[in-house]
């Protein structure tokens, strides 16, 4: 199988604009006490005192999916993986607001995090909207290969549940070249309708939501480890 640390680099600006004084104190109070421990075996237990299902998001922009997902399943533990700073600012943020105690967070490579995790004990992962880049001399820069497949596709307990949305044309059919070569995945789509449409308990996010006014196609991929 492909190596996952063929993209360990993480690519682009850690931050963006300057944070405010009301960010800067949730990143100083708040963050050290939902952040992933830096070393060590990753399990329910390690991350929330108890043995409940597991679901990680790789890349959660501003936060809006994955505080979604945290608050129709509070019995579930959410781990949002996401490099950037005022991206995780932005989940901070939900987490305060909405009151969400089933959530932690990661700063930095989401591989990083799922390479500690038990084989076969995350119930689904989320990939939404990743950079596409576009270029083919960068295609082995994008989430969507072999190699973090792989390491997903180990930490995925069968009948998981892999989630993949974009609204790049060049990043859905590279995805749907890349699943289709997988046999340890099926594609939960019958009709164009499965893909086209965001399911209920799938949370919109202002990344969609710009895309969309952008006049951009969504295409919402699930598929079942097997």
């Amino acid at each position: 199988m492909n190596d996952p640390t063929t993209i360990r680099r993480l690519y682009g600006r850690r931050q963006g604009h300057k944070l405010r004084t009301g960010q800067a104190a949730l990143v100083e109070e708040l963050l050290p006490r939902v952040s992933v421990p830096e070393t060590g075996a990753l399990d329910a237990a390690t991350l929330f005192g108890d043995d409940r299902p597991l679901e990680i998001e790789i890349g959660f922009g501003a936060g809006e999916h994955l505080a979604g997902q945290a608050a129709m399943r509070p019995t579930h533990g959410f781990i949002g993986c996401e490099p950037f700073l005022n991206g995780v600012v932005g989940a901070l943020n939900h987490i305060r607001d909405d009151d969400l105690a089933n959530v932690r967070l990661h700063m930095g490579d989401a591989l990083e995090v799922i390479e500690r995790f038990a084989d076969a004990s995350l119930e689904r992962a989320y990939l939404l909207h990743p950079d596409p880049w576009p270029k083919a001399r960068h295609a082995k820069r994008r989430m969507m290969n072999h190699g973090p497949m792989d390491l997903i596709a180990r930490k995925l307990r069968p009948g998981g549940e892999f989630r993949l949305g974009t609204d790049d044309p060049t990043y859905c059919r590279w995805a749907m070249m890349v699943m289709d070569q997988r046999p340890d995945f099926a594609w939960q789509a019958a009709t164009a309708a499965d893909f086209l449409t965001r399911p209920a308990d799938w949370p919109e996010t202002r990344y969609e939501r710009k895309a969309r006014r952008q006049g951009h196609e969504v295409w919402y991929f699930r598929y079942i480890r097997q």
